[in-house]
Order: structure tokens, then sequence, then C-alpha cells
């Protein structure tokens, strides 16, 4: 089977993945913030109803990924995951049901790329940290693959500001819920002035902008690292929605 047509029965499967994801979104919900976190979610109406849209979040503890699939409840979150998750014994199973999608760290990974393109043409929600791994340290540079996928399918970009999840392993073993704040910040697109191909450069420049964005939603300040200087923020390449 040929890339194209993997990638593509990979997207025509998304309706019937519905039922599980809702039956795993009420676990989420009902188990995570429940019991395990205490949650503060703001900013959800700029969520949009359909439509080609891409979660772009600071990436500060492996659960990030679960608290954005059980907060966005108007759509579906398809997120992308590491190939080592689908390794892990315990991880892989939640992953598989819900239907996310793996992607090879550390190398241009051309499946993962397409799959991303292809699910926002169709019209889907995908979540992508765009620094690539964890973070301990707050924000640091992003790769361009975000710019890449978002200016290939036209997409609006939701910045999403994670805090406070980085401690929750450490207050669980002492039984303790852990507050997280997680809020989405204003959506946008990028500006190509109508040009197939947007140069390295241009890129580059709108991974920066958009980065200050993210920075902006991240409502503890500790945690936007060489974003900081919210004050050095551009729109040069960014249309708000």
């Amino acid at each position: 089977m040929s890339l194209e047509e993997s990638v593509q029965m990979y997207v025509a499967r998304q309706p019937q993945l519905a039922w599980r994801r809702r039956a795993l979104r009420s676990l989420i919900r009902g188990l995570g913030f429940g019991v395990l976190w205490q949650m503060d979610i703001t900013g959800r109406e700029n969520i949009p109803d359909d439509g080609p849209a891409i979660i772009m979040m600071n990436h500060i503890s492996m659960v990030d990924p679960v608290l954005v699939m059980g907060a966005v409840t108007n759509r579906f979150v398809i997120p992308m995951t590491k190939v080592e998750n689908l390794r892990n014994p315990v991880i892989k199973p939640f992953v598989m049901w819900w239907g996310a999608y793996s992607v090879n760290r550390g190398e241009i990974d051309r499946k993962a790329l397409v799959n991303s393109i292809e699910l926002v043409k169709s019209g889907q929600l995908i979540l992508i940290a765009p620094e690539g791994h964890r973070q301990k340290h707050g924000l640091t540079e992003a790769k361009e693959g975000l710019a890449y996928v978002a200016t290939k399918a036209n997409a609006v970009i939701i910045p999403t500001g994670i805090s406070g999840a980085q401690v929750w392993a450490d207050r669980l073993k002492r039984l303790r819920r852990t507050a997280i704040s997680l809020n989405f910040g204003r959506p946008f697109r990028f500006r190509t002035g109508g040009a197939g191909r947007v140069p390295r450069e241009a890129l580059a420049a709108m991974s920066h902008e958009a980065m200050y964005q993210l920075a902006l939603a991240i409502k503890d300040p500790a945690w936007r690292g060489v974003y900081s200087d919210v004050s050095q923020a551009t729109t040069d390449y960014l249309e708000f929605c």
C-alpha cells in the first residue's frame, strides 16, 4: 500500500472513531477532571465548531494531550503521538482506541506530515506541540512543521497554554489533586499572500510569531521561556479570526 493510500484510509476512518472518542472523553472528564486534576479551563469559545484547525500547545507533562482531548467538547481533537508510545503497554491501548497517529521524532517523518495536512484539509482538528517534545523550563524555539502544515491546509490555529500539569504525578503520590490551568488563546491564520509555496525564511518568521501567541496563552509567565518578553511579539504574518 502506498503512503497516499494509507493516509487516505486513515482520514476516511475518522467518522467511525467518533463513538470511541466520545467514550474516552467521558472517561477523561469523569476520572481525570473529577478526581485527578482540578481544571481551570478558559477560552473554549475560541475553538471553531468545524473546519480545518490546529491546536498549538506548550508541552510540560505527559498528560498534556489528554487534558486538551478532555477539555475540547464541541468536536474531537486528533493528537500526534511519538512512536515510542506505541511500544508502551500502558499507553498504547489508549492511543489505538482514540485513533491518534504517530510521528518519529528527530527526523522528517513524511507520513506524519502528510497525515497532518490531509486531516486538516478534510476539516479535522489536530493537536501539535510545536517544540516537538516536553520542556522542563518553559518555551523554546519551535520547529517549522506546524507553520508548514497550517499554510498547506489554510488552518485556523488556536494557541493553547497549559500551566501546573508538570507536578501532577508527584501530587498524585501524595493523594492530592493538581490545579491545572488550560487556556485556549486568540485564534489566527497565517498570511501567505496566496503563495502556493512559502519560503523557509517566511515559515521561520511565522513560527516565531505563533510562539509569542502561545506564550500569551500561558497564564503562568514562568513557563513562557524564551518568549517571556511578550512586548517583542509581532503579527506581520498573522491574521486573527
